[in-house]
Parts: structure tokens; sequence; C-alpha cells
């Protein structure tokens, strides 16, 4: 298998493993030991992939590392291992690796759950570890640009200074979208008077700033829909008459800024307008709105997860509609791509129609809907 069928193999086995309370070492043996073979690092040579390293810190006794990547017999990468789906926000998860990072001479440090791995290094200041990440790969959510990077830390490519520079990238680029990401939803007044002074020609008090900032807003929040809009319309068949409604489903689905890590792509909004076309000919489409999660992209009625009309798996090799029957069980449909959605359009009104009048649509019975 390549790479990106390696990395796969590893989701498939996580997501059969969602719920279970793994301790640390099942973590590593399950999860965590098939990443590093992966990246092309032996597990079964401790010359190579070093288990419980023991790093040169007098104050610390019995505190070693989980493993330590080698090269030329010094470390290159330090990797600290925390049990299945434990939340890598506690900062005393970050501090641990970070006593071990400025004691030895590894650059890059890494922390991982199984599922998320966070990269840091010492950008800020030499041998003293940044408080960020500069990068994150999540193997339930990962675009190609994130198995790109993620190739870099492999055996065949590894380049410490390449390296270094990548990370300085990734950083500034992942803080400048996050600043714009905040901009998008809460525009500063400097960020309003930046376009308002393009436009407008008067002295910048304090009324004006106030009706700019709202335009701005509405500005910003229709152009994000009307690229949405363009891929969609793009994507579809040319036989397909589908009206799309340009307008924001809440505050927060234009960009997800969760601690979790939790990222909405471009696809799942696709998703959610297709089904928003379906539906609007039986409800307001102002009622649906969506909650994204690790493993699904869930549509709901009203904002109420107790409301779910379907779910969109996207994250793993195969895509699936989940569709909730009359039980309020899911059952899985296969799909090629988004345009498989409009394959299973009756069963949606039918679950729409269930949950506001309490029945399903007789046409939903003519639409055959197989259990994976």
């Amino acid at each position: 298998m390549d790479f990106i069928d390696q990395i796969k193999q590893i989701t498939q086995n996580i997501e059969k493993m969602q719920g279970s309370n793994l301790n640390e070492q099942a973590t590593k043996n399950s999860f965590i030991m098939p990443f590093i073979d992966i990246l092309g690092y032996n597990t079964r040579d401790p010359f190579e992939v070093f288990p419980e390293f023991t790093a040169d810190i007098p104050v610390l006794k019995n505190d070693k590392v989980d493993y330590a990547i080698l090269q030329n017999d010094q470390p290159i990468i330090l990797i600290e291992c925390k049990c299945f789906q434990d939340c890598l926000d506690n900062i005393k998860h970050t501090a641990q690796l970070h006593k071990y990072f400025q004691n030895t001479a590894a650059k890059f440090g890494i922390l991982t759950n199984g599922i998320v791995y966070r990269f840091y290094t010492d950008i800020d200041k030499s041998h003293v570890m940044d408080v960020k990440p500069f990068f994150e790969f999540n193997l339930l959510k990962f675009t190609d640009g994130d198995l790109n990077e993620l190739k870099k830390f492999s055996k065949a490519n590894f380049d410490p200074n390449a390296l270094n520079d990548a990370a300085q990238n990734l950083l500034y680029t992942k803080e400048i979208k996050r600043l714009i990401a905040e901009q998008l939803i809460n525009p500063s007044p400097d960020f309003v008077k930046f376009f308002a002074s393009q436009v407008y020609s008067g002295k910048m008090v304090a009324s004006v700033i106030e009706k700019f900032t709202e335009i701005t807003q509405v500005s910003l929040k229709e152009f994000v829909n009307e690229r949405i809009a363009e891929r969609l319309k793009s994507a579809m068949d040319a036989n397909e008459q589908v009206t799309i409604t340009a307008s924001v489903p809440c505050e927060e689905s234009v960009v997800e800024l969760n601690d979790d890590g939790i990222v909405t792509t471009e696809e799942e909004i696709e998703s959610f307008y297709i089904v928003k076309a379906i539906l609007r000919e039986v409800i307001d489409v102002s009622r649906l709105q969506y909650k994204d999660t690790q493993t699904y992209f869930g549509i709901n009625l009203d904002g109420k997860v107790t409301k779910t009309i379907c779910r969109i798996y996207l994250n793993s090799q195969k895509k699936y509609v989940g569709i909730i029957d009359t039980n309020g069980k899911e059952v899985k449909k296969e799909i090629n791509s988004l345009d498989g959605i409009y394959g299973v359009a009756e069963f949606l009104k039918a679950r729409v129609n269930h949950l506001t009048k309490g029945q399903y649509m007789e046409e939903s019975k003519t639409v055959e809907v197989k259990s994976e």
C-alpha cells in the first residue's frame, strides 16, 4: 500500500474503536506505533525508535518521553503519547513535552492521543519549545495538503533545515487564517476602516464605522457564499436544475474555531447546500443547521441534534449518507460523490416530514436504502 492507503487504514481502525476506553499502552500499540512505521521509522529497532527515552533532566526522576526517533544516535523527534481520545489541550501534556524538548538535541516534538498529532518546534526561541504547534494532523479529518506536510517528516524526506523553514511558514499561515476567521465573524474597527477608506472619502467617525461594520460583515458573508455557490454549481450535472439561496446558515458555519480542532471543510459545506436545495420545497430552509464532529457532518432541524435529518461521512476512504429511520436508527448509504445525496432525496424529505408532522411520506417507500 502507498502512503495515503496506509494512513487511511489507521483511520478505519480508529473509526471502529470510537467510544472505546483504551489506555495509553493500548493506544501506542494500536495506533501510534503503526503511524511511526508508516513514516518509515522502524519501531522494532531501538537505534531508530527508542521507547521510554530518558532526557537528561536532573530535577526529574523516572520521567521519560514515550518515543525518541534517532538519527546518528541523537534524538531528532520526541513523541509524547496520551490515551486514545484524551484532550490534548490540557496544559500539563504540553508542559511535559516542553521539559523534554529543551533538554535534548531534538528539534521537533509531537504530542498525540493516537488521533491528533500536534507538531512543535522552537521558532520563537532556540531550544525552547513553542507554546503553539506549527502543524496539526488529524487522522479523522485531513486534506491532501496535510498529507504533503506530514510526508516531510518521513524518514525518506526528513531535512531539519527545510522543515524549520516549513514550520515557520505553517505557523504564520495558520495564525493569519485564524485572524481572517475572527475578522470574518467579528470584524475589528481597524479591519473595517481599511475597507471603508477604499470606498468612503468622509471622516471616519463612530457612526460611520458602526455603519460600515455591518456592511463589511454582510459583504464578507455574501462573498463566501457566492464562492461556495459557484463551486456547487460547477459540480452539478448539466441536466440538473437546482436553485441555490446564498445564505449563511449560522454565524459559526463559515469558519469553525472550535477548541477541539474540528475544521468544517468546503466539501461539507457543499453537502449542506445540496441538502438545502433538496428540502427547500418541503420546509423553510432557514430552519436547517449543521453540527460538525470528528466523525461525521450532521444536518439537523432548528439546531437540535434530537432532530437530526442526516449525517454526512466524508472523512474516510468511502463516503456515506446516514439516513435516520422511523425508529431513530441510522441507515448508511454509500455515495461516490456529493451528487449521490440526490439519490436519497425522498428519504430526506420523508425524514423532515416525520420530524414536523410525525409521519413519513408515502413516496419514500419507493426508494431503497440498504444498510452498510
